[in-house]
């Protein structure tokens, strides 16, 4: 040790202290030089200690990837076996064959083990994951009544009474103006609930009014089936002129509250219209970067360009 404090001192010059510490932080440097190496050397010499595991792990993976609620566990309507059944007997094998999945199998089952029952045909939509086009097509084939049957009254003549009701209803459809119902109208069509009336009326005073029935899909929370009601109970009238947006007006919040503008395509509007005066008509709004031609068609028919109110789309 003397030796080596006297060769460092000599060759690098250092005082006492410099001296120790070069002593101390050398063993220390070797350690950290040599310990990646000796670690991966150290690691491909190891054998795998748990092979029973693969397996397992593979086989956790492939029903990881058939979880409840994939697109490969939802009904298929093409797939229905068409035949009386009770919802509340059915067993899990010929729910399958009906077309049910697995996952919407299970969950009847856990609803009937804890005591629910199936009342009326409708109860069987409440179960979760239920879509409505798949109710639908097994609508005639649910061996429930339509509604409650209360006493003194036989279920064949609710069915009766039902079926005539149901007959007038095909004889004169319920027709209503999209754009004028409240929604103690839109709940009389078939699948429109409070939920989904309310969705309906508050989507369409965002947007000033529908000018398309193809707009209906961009309600948040109406399937096809529902989608497909309304279009054959639901019309716009020919003369039907939507409610205009300002575009030279409207302060930015106001501007983002529409449903064909994001926030940051009002801020842009906002910071154009600062930069370079009023809009004129569309040819300015394609000047602005995020505005694709797709947003401008769909937003044209609400806006307005002049602030006098006078409408120029030219």
């Amino acid at each position: 040790m003397f030796r080596l404090r006297r060769v460092v001192r000599d060759f690098f010059g250092f005082s006492r202290g410099q001296i120790n510490a070069f002593i101390l932080l050398l063993p220390l440097l070797t350690v950290a030089l040599f310990s990646l190496p000796a670690y991966r050397w150290w690691l491909r010499a190891q054998k795998p200690q748990f092979p029973a595991d693969v397996p397992l792990l593979d086989s956790l993976v492939a029903a990881w990837d058939q979880k409840e609620g994939s697109p490969s566990d939802l009904p298929v309507a093409d797939t229905i076996q068409k035949y009386p059944f009770d919802p509340n007997k059915v067993t899990v094998a010929d729910m399958a064959a009906l077309g049910f999945s697995a996952g919407l199998s299970a969950r009847i089952v856990r609803y009937r083990e804890k005591g629910g029952r199936f009342r009326v045909k409708s109860d069987v939509l409440k179960i979760y994951g239920m879509d409505t086009a798949f109710y639908d097509a097994l609508y005639p084939f649910i061996e429930l009544p339509e509604k409650r049957v209360f006493a003194g009254e036989s279920i064949t003549a609710k069915r009766d009474a039902n079926f005539q009701k149901d007959y007038k209803k095909a004889k004169a459809p319920l027709l209503i103006n999209l754009n004028d119902a409240d929604t103690a109208a839109l709940k009389k069509i078939y699948g429109v609930g409070e939920k989904r009336s309310l969705r309906i009326v508050k989507y369409r005073e965002l947007l000033g009014g529908f000018i398309s029935l193809d707009q209906l899909a961009e309600v948040y929370g109406l399937d096809s089936a529902v989608i497909k009601k309304l279009s054959e109970h639901t019309f716009i009238a020919p003369d039907f002129i939507p409610r205009k947006t300002n575009i030279n007006v409207l302060a930015e919040k106001v501007l983002a509250t529409h449903p064909y503008l994001s926030v940051s395509a009002a801020k842009a509007i906002v910071a154009y219209r600062f930069q370079h005066g009023d809009f004129k008509s569309l040819e300015d709004l394609r000047k602005i970067p995020m505005l694709n031609d797709q947003t401008i068609q769909k937003i044209s028919p609400y806006l307005e360009f002049s602030k006098d109110g006078a409408n120029s789309t030219e």
